[in-house]
């Protein structure tokens, strides 16, 4: 089993940047992706990345946030443009891809389909 380790995170005042790592020991899936989790609030997916490199991102980060994967063995997500509701716990995760017929895909909503995660980094955003 893959082991994840991130790294990266911190804080920081609104409207500044964080670029979160992600170190992958192992075989990573197809799908890779960040999620977050705020105290009192279900994780939810910040974005998710293909091996081929297609990404997908939640409303509240697009524009602001930037997923990248790094041969497949190092995951990242630039984070500009902070702001206080972005504060969280950040994991990052691996899993296998979501097919609708021959098309593969990463879903954020699928959270429960990613089979190994980090111990996640803390991001605090202050206003």
């Amino acid at each position: 089993q893959v082991h994840l380790v991130e790294s990266g995170g911190g804080s920081v005042q609104s409207g500044g940047s964080l670029r979160l790592s992600c170190a992958a020991s192992g075989h990573t899936d197809y799908c890779m992706g960040w999620f977050r989790q705020a105290p009192g609030k279900e994780r939810e997916g910040v974005a998710t990345i293909t091996r081929t490199g297609k990404t997908n991102y939640a409303d509240s980060v697009k524009g602001r946030f930037t997923i990248s994967r790094d041969n497949a063995q190092t995951l990242y997500l630039q984070m500009n443009s902070l702001k206080p509701e972005d504060t969280a716990m950040y994991y990052c995760a691996t899993g296998p891809a979501y097919y609708i017929g021959a098309d593969a895909y990463c879903p954020r909503y699928r959270k429960f389909d990613y089979n190994s995660w980090g111990q996640g980094t803390q991001v605090t955003v202050s206003s």
